[in-house]
């Protein structure tokens, strides 16, 4: 496994982190298992959300936690905050308000039974946000020693500026949809100045911002396609892209799952690949991703191959 400093933070973090949004239909012993397996892939870094199931995923990996052999302060625990669901399990509305996010930290807190987080991220940008209170308290939870450091989640260069100039500590990561699936951030730099969809700047620069800032991107979804529209490895849809990663996964003795990992990871960025899996077996084969770094041939087929040809 490798590792890669959380954005400004002193925190070493495995380049894979497990994603545990799904959980929440497992058995404590199953949670166990993923858990300890993730462990042994010398992987220290474990990413929730408070609304991940209704918050079940929160209280499995406590239970979990707790059940397994795993030393609390050898890890490091994420989650976010800053989505309110609607009774139908839909968002109803962002908010980043103090009130809020002091009451959702706490339920968190409680549900995996843990004193701290390593790190809380604010899930979606709210358009309502008052960055001023959010600095203040962001300063409690830190005096109070439920969080030791902050980040974001899917917020657009612009939105991070503004919060970051109103605050005293460093934002020290963005998790974003990224991969091979979803390759807006580099499409833009790549296709800078061409009349083609891929020119257009959805992200407002977010790559060489997070680059030029030393934030850690934390791919999520990294597998998937379009929006929550399924995985790309082994689907019939992309026949171009999964003979592609089949042959460089011959190359160097791994499976796909370690390829679409280590295309992302060949950025020369600090980054984290966030692995949602609950198979065991699977996340063995993603670990795989760190064995090895693609060359510049490799990672640009495997671009080309997902649908991207080069101007």
């Amino acid at each position: 496994m490798r590792y890669t400093e959380l954005g400004t933070s002193n925190l070493r973090v495995s380049e894979i982190a497990l994603g545990l949004m799904r959980i929440s239909n497992k058995t404590t012993e199953e949670v166990v298992e993923l858990l300890e397996t993730a462990v042994d892939l010398g992987i220290n870094f474990f990413d929730l959300a408070d609304i991940y199931a209704g918050g079940v995923s929160e209280q499995k990996f406590g239970e979990a936690l707790k059940a397994s052999s795993i030393d609390r302060d050898k890890i490091l625990v994420q989650t976010k905050t800053g989505i309110v669901q609607r009774t139908d399990g839909q968002n109803g509305m962002f908010d980043f308000s103090k009130e809020h996010i002091l009451k959702t930290v706490d339920e968190s807190l409680q549900r995996m039974q843990l004193d701290y987080v390593d790190t809380l991220l604010l899930h979606r940008p709210d358009a309502l946000m008052e960055p001023a209170e959010i600095a203040e308290t962001f300063n409690q939870l830190r005096q109070e020693g439920k969080v030791r450091y902050f980040g974001i989640s899917n917020m657009n260069r612009y939105q991070t500026e503004y919060l970051q100039s109103f605050l005293n500590t460093y934002l020290v990561t963005n998790q974003l949809q990224f991969g091979l699936g979803h390759t807006g951030m580099v499409d833009f730099g790549l296709f800078t100045n061409m009349d083609v969809p891929e020119g257009h700047d959805h992200d407002s620069g977010l790559y060489p911002y997070i680059q030029q800032t030393g934030m850690t991107l934390q791919a999520w979804s990294p597998y998937q396609f379009g929006n929550f529209s399924g995985v790309f490895i082994d689907n019939p849809k992309f026949p171009e892209l999964n003979a592609e990663m089949e042959k460089v996964a011959q190359n160097h003795g791994v499976t796909k799952n370690a390829v679409a990992s280590a295309w992302i990871l060949r950025l020369p960025a600090s980054t984290q690949v966030i692995a949602g899996t609950t198979k065991p077996s699977r996340l063995k084969e993603i670990a795989a991703g760190t064995d090895f770094e693609l060359s510049k041939g490799e990672w640009y087929n495997l671009y080309q191959a997902s649908g991207h040809k080069l101007p």
